[in-house]
């Protein structure tokens, strides 16, 4: 019995430090925080919906909404539902985008360019959240519409779910990675002979 006891107070320490890790692994952002009020039989029941950005600086993130009586329920609410809906996005270098992309959501239309290192983070508002969370270091980003938050971090998703590497494309297409690489750089900069990871860095350097 006392071994038992022992045996199941070690899984919970595990749990306990596993949580601990998870945690520390992501970076949220609160985003949007509104007052709602839901009309009822003798008046109105007021509470807080939350909208949180939640990525792991390494190309990972996400977007949640949460509703509850207090600010801090309503949080942790949201919180828990970017975590369920991580998407991965493929960086350049680890601090750009590989490409340019537009994204768009009901009226909210958002533009975003790949910038050289040091440009750093050009972007207001909601998309500066999903930069800094999703760990891109260079961008210049546009809004072009709506400037209501839920539109813009649904657009701005919806940008980067386009996001595609050389890599990917090469290998959808049977080719090496040099070989895209070098349609980029316009003068077949990447020989053939180029291991991925130097021709990624000179097709980036281009």
């Amino acid at each position: 019995m006392a071994r038992d006891e022992g045996r199941g107070r070690g899984k919970g320490r595990g749990r306990g430090r596993g949580e601990r890790e998870e945690r520390d692994e992501f970076v949220d952002k609160l985003v949007a925080i509104n007052r709602v009020a839901k009309v009822v039989k003798g008046g109105k029941n007021f509470g807080f919906a939350a909208l949180v950005v939640v990525g792991d600086q390494k190309g990972r993130v996400g977007f949640g909404k949460g509703k509850a009586r207090e600010v801090p329920e309503a949080i942790r609410k949201a919180t828990q539902e970017a975590k369920r809906n991580l998407i991965r996005v493929p960086l350049r270098e680890g601090r750009t985008l590989h490409h340019d992309a537009s994204g768009r959501w009901g009226a909210g239309k958002v533009v975003l360019r790949a910038a050289p290192a040091g440009t750093g983070i050009i972007a207001g508002g909601p998309m500066r959240a999903i930069f800094e969370t999703l760990g891109v270091q260079d961008v210049v980003a546009k809004s072009i519409g709506s400037s209501n938050p839920y539109n813009m971090v649904r657009a701005t998703v919806d940008a980067l779910k386009d996001q595609t590497s050389p890599r990917s494309i090469a290998a959808k297409r049977g080719k090496k990675v040099s070989d895209i690489l070098s349609r980029r750089t316009g003068g077949g900069q990447a020989s053939a002979t180029e291991p991925a990871s130097v021709a990624d860095s000179a097709g980036a350097a281009a």
